[in-house]
């Protein structure tokens, strides 16, 4: 029933064989359900979050497990069978399901959640960058050529050669030619792919390879930097960077499927039971199917079909969206970019940037953004998750959702989200309650972005980044993410900066505007339950419960106490167990 897969010292992750799950997962306190458990998890510090929803001001509701003392576990042991949870409660009442073969895990007072899910990954770059040359945390030319060389040694003259993670927002008053990375490598295309994704760095033979001369036009809603005299320096920014990225072979189906399989199998060993890939292409669409028909995804996948690519994502209009909640593999959701980001100065502003007067950013038709395809894709019952980072690129996304509503009432069913929502002027907040709208956040993005945030659009603009607690008031749905590869996301780090707002070195002494942060209760809940109803599967995930999915998530910290009464020491946390539902028929 159980596999035991050895992903790090000290950490064994269980995945459970499910057949037949689909029945029983919609049998909440049926007697029909198992009364034999396969696996006991006993002395537990179990959060099952099945109690009240906090107040949109974080309050708890009156059942939560919260006392004078602070936070308390509201169960010991966890009973499942057949990839179902079976029992939550006490360690003495677990006993009744123990039989003959049941395997009995004593976790040592470790503590126990639902388990997590990252709404907003890129699990195609994860997979590549298994592959790639490691560039994040450089900050100088050199470290990055020197870093490129020891990387490439086994490369024959001919292949490409990729990085990632040079940081192109930070580098974004500071951008280099590629003289230099053209004299080191001089027989191998060179791409070098920004944090974010919104700038790549190209030698002269990738610029070359790409057809890019000095009378290449870049595509609306991009830019191809140029030196005096016109000539293209290698680096290209927003929508241009897939002039060179488009120019990298495409791997084999057989490589695609081994690297996603290995990105994912990270992720579970991280802690996460479910990813929710933010723009999913045919290639990609291509090697999930094919790794969900062998039964090898180790985790759920929420596919959010990219309406860049217009022939998959009309495919899948006339197809209708994935309503299986039971499936590994789900496709209900596409996903579209308005504007770009605020590191590129390519996030739209409604007014001037402070470090750039004269420029707004890109958005719209600009920015490959197809509203008549986003809105067919609406009224075919699809959520959409549409990517807005500035104050404007969010009023227009909140327009072009009002205008869809009107037209068609129904549409506000589908749960439909703005991706990053980073920066929103205070007259918009309301907007996202009233339309039920989620936004889909990173923590990390606000303690990494604060160092260079100020200059760029100003302390008064500040105000309104990154503002959970006001969306919250307003009615907005949240959820959290890590945009991975865009920042880390380790999840300590995330609920570290959901509840402090201060980065690794604890900076700054009171948090980045801390009137924006949230309680514990809702950082874990944004990375639970909330991201479950965010993916309409609140009734299978999201809390640990009769009935539901074996997702869990088992760590060595409290984020309750520990995020109520010392969060830097959230920091310190490491995942001990991951149990995912493997649900094939």
């Amino acid at each position: 029933m159980f596999r035991r897969l050895n992903r790090a010292a000290g950490m064994i992750l269980l995945l459970a064989t499910a057949p037949g799950i689909a029945g029983l997962a919609l049998m909440t306190g049926c007697a029909r359900l198992p009364s034999i458990a396969d696996l006991l998890l006993v002395n537990g510090r179990i959060y099952t979050l099945d109690w009240g929803e906090p107040a949109p001001d974080g309050t708890p509701a009156g059942d939560a497990p919260l006392g004078a003392v602070g936070w308390y576990p509201d169960a010991e042991a966890v009973a499942i069978a057949d990839g179902i949870i079976i029992y939550t409660g006490s360690a003495e009442g677990a006993e009744r399901y123990r039989g003959p073969e049941t395997v009995v895990r004593d976790l040592d007072g470790a503590v126990v959640l639902p388990g997590l899910i990252e709404s907003h990954v890129h699990i195609n770059e994860v997979a590549e960058n298994l592959t790639r040359v490691d560039l994040r945390g450089l900050n100088t030319e050199e470290e990055i050529y020197d870093r490129l060389i020891e990387g490439s040694r086994d490369y024959a003259p001919g292949e490409w050669i990729v990085g990632w993670g040079w940081d192109e927002g930070l580098w974004a008053n500071r951008y280099p030619d590629n003289r230099r990375l053209s004299e080191l490598f001089p027989e191998n295309p060179i791409l070098v792919d920004g944090l974010h994704g919104f700038g790549v760095w190209g030698n002269r033979l990738a610029v070359a390879e790409a057809g890019v001369t000095a009378g290449t036009e870049a595509p609306v809603g991009g830019e191809i930097i140029r030196d005096g005299s016109g000539e293209p320096t290698g680096i290209f920014v927003n929508r241009a960077v897939q002039l060179l990225r488009d120019a990298v072979p495409t791997p084999s189906l057989e490589r695609r499927m081994s690297s996603l399989r290995a990105a994912l199998l990270g992720m579970a060993a991280d802690g996460f039971v479910c990813v929710h890939q933010a723009g999913t292409d045919s290639d990609m669409m291509e090697a999930l199917e094919g790794l969900e028909a062998a039964g090898e995804l180790p985790i759920r996948v929420y596919a959010m079909i990219s309406t860049r690519d217009e022939p998959l994502t009309r495919a899948w209009i006339a197809r209708g969206p994935d309503r299986d909640t039971d499936s590994m593999l789900r496709a209900c959701s596409i996903k579209a970019y308005y504007d770009a980001s605020l590191g590129s100065r390519g996030a739209m502003m409604l007014e001037d940037y402070s470090d750039m007067p004269g420029h707004r950013g890109v958005s719209g038709e600009e920015y490959g953004y197809n509203e008549e395809l986003v809105a067919e894709a609406m009224r075919a019952g699809f959520q959409a998750a549409i990517h807005a980072i500035g104050d404007a690129g969010n009023r227009d996304v909140l327009d072009f959702y009002e205008a869809v509503i009107k037209s068609d009432p129904g549409v506000i069913d589908y749960r439909h989200r703005i991706e990053h929502a980073q920066v929103v002027h205070p007259d918009d907040f309301i907007r996202f309650g009233e339309m039920r709208l989620i936004a889909s956040m990173e923590p990390p993005h606000t303690v990494e972005d604060k160092a260079w945030l100020e200059d760029r659009i100003g302390p008064d603009r500040c105000r309104n980044a990154f503002a959970w607690r006001t969306l919250r008031i307003a009615g907005a749905g949240l959820t959290f993410n890590s945009d991975l590869p865009g920042s880390d996301h380790d999840i300590f780090y995330g609920l570290h900066g959901a509840i402090t707002r201060r980065d690794r070195d604890l900076e700054p002494t009171g948090g980045w505007h801390p009137e924006q942060a949230v309680l514990p209760e809702e950082a874990v809940r944004a990375y639970t339950s909330w991201a479950a109803y965010t993916s309409f599967q609140e009734n299978e995930t999201g809390i640990i419960s009769r009935g539901r999915f074996a997702d869990i998530t088992v760590m060595d910290i409290d984020p309750f106490v520990l995020g109520s009464t010392q969060p830097e020491k959230l920091l310190e946390g490491s995942i001990v167990l991951t149990i995912v539902v493997y649900a094939y028929f």
